[in-house]
């Protein structure tokens, strides 16, 4: 692909106005949301999406989330065949916030958003800058995290311009992510509507309001050979540092035990603040151990002080429980180590 010289946007209303215009004319602009920062293109100009995919080095059967700055957004812009009664009780509990829900998609969404699905994913993002920068564009947009695909998710803008420098017109500094990992994914396209990847809204949470939620089975498991990808996330090997990361099952005085067995200066260990003074190991620190909303919030800025090394091959981290916002970790770690797991409990 030809470089483009990428501008850095600092956090003024200008910017806002610049950031939005590239998007009206079909360019890609990195922006901040809550969750992680996202690559955003016009949802509805199928050719503006398509340099997503080419910028990121994403696989077109991968679909994108819709983002946008008001519930009323998603009539206006006439984004679903209906908004069913479930998605307006999500929404007065959840939005805006780091809650994605799936919907029957109508004719206006391109093919390039949707992966050919029938079903469009739709977000309303709670942080200000992403808001009104939709707000000024005046159009939805198709916002996929904004880092080369399968690598850690940015939370940061200079992460933005680490992967994306000279493959997008813009990135907008709207300072670090609050939550740090991707949002929840519900489909409302189902019987029962289902958790196709966790997030900060928790299955628990989701329960409060609806009632009854399964969880997908690809969740917390590979998908199955040929089966289709109905949420970001879901398919690929995901956020993953250079590193080879390897999850280990096991007792905390367990994992302590075999990483030392295995110390040496290429290896880390992705580990919570008590481990520290145990480890021969250098160390990446996620938070506390029970503290999944921090362990969450710090993941792939570890993840990427990690690759910013250059001398790490192997990381060692424990499998985190699937408990609330655990599930979200379990979720990123899994994939990030490509499903990779040491049963300690069975050696």
């Amino acid at each position: 692909m030809k470089a483009l010289e990428t501008q850095f946007l600092t956090n003024t209303p200008q910017n806002i106005n610049t950031a939005a215009e590239i998007l009206k004319s079909g360019g890609l602009v990195g922006i901040p949301t809550e969750t992680v920062y996202g690559l955003a293109a016009n949802a509805l100009n199928g050719s503006a999406v398509a340099k997503i995919f080419a910028a990121k080095g994403r696989p077109m059967d991968n679909p994108l989330i819709v983002h946008i700055a008001d519930f009323d957004d998603i009539k206006r812009f006439g984004l679903v065949s209906e908004i069913p009664d479930s998605a307006k009780k999500l929404a007065k509990a959840f939005w805006p916030g780091p809650l994605t829900m799936i919907m029957k998609k109508s004719d206006i969404i391109p093919d390039e958003v949707s992966a050919g699905l029938d079903t469009v994913a739709i977000r309303f993002p709670s942080h200000p800058s992403a808001q009104a920068i939709i707000k000024a564009a005046d159009v939805p947009l198709a916002a996929p995290s904004a880092n080369l695909s399968g690598s850690p998710s940015p939370t940061t803008a200079n992460h933005v311009m680490n992967d994306m420098n000279g493959r997008i017109d813009a990135v907008f500094d709207g300072g670090a992510c609050s939550v740090g990992l991707e949002s929840t994914v519900i489909t409302l396209a189902a019987e029962v509507p289902r958790v196709l990847r966790p997030g900060g809204i928790t299955v628990e949470m989701l329960k409060s309001v609806l009632g009854e939620v399964e969880v997908d089975n690809a969740v917390l498991h590979k998908l199955d050979d040929g089966q289709k990808a109905a949420s970001p996330g879901m398919k690929y090997k995901h956020y993953a540092p250079k590193a080879n990361v390897i999850l280990l099952k096991c007792a905390d005085n367990e994992y302590i035990k075999y990483v030392n067995a295995h110390a040496d200066k290429s290896v880390a260990a992705l580990c919570c603040d008590e481990d520290i003074p145990e480890l021969n190991v250098k160390p990446y620190t996620l938070g506390r151990r029970n503290d999944y909303i921090s362990q969450a919030h710090n993941l792939f800025d570890e993840l990427r002080k990690i690759d910013k090394s250059g001398k790490i091959k192997t990381v060692y981290s424990r499998l985190p429980s699937t408990d609330g916002v655990g599930m979200a970790v379990y979720n990123r770690l899994i994939r990030a180590a490509g499903f990779e797991v040491i049963d300690l409990e069975k050696m």
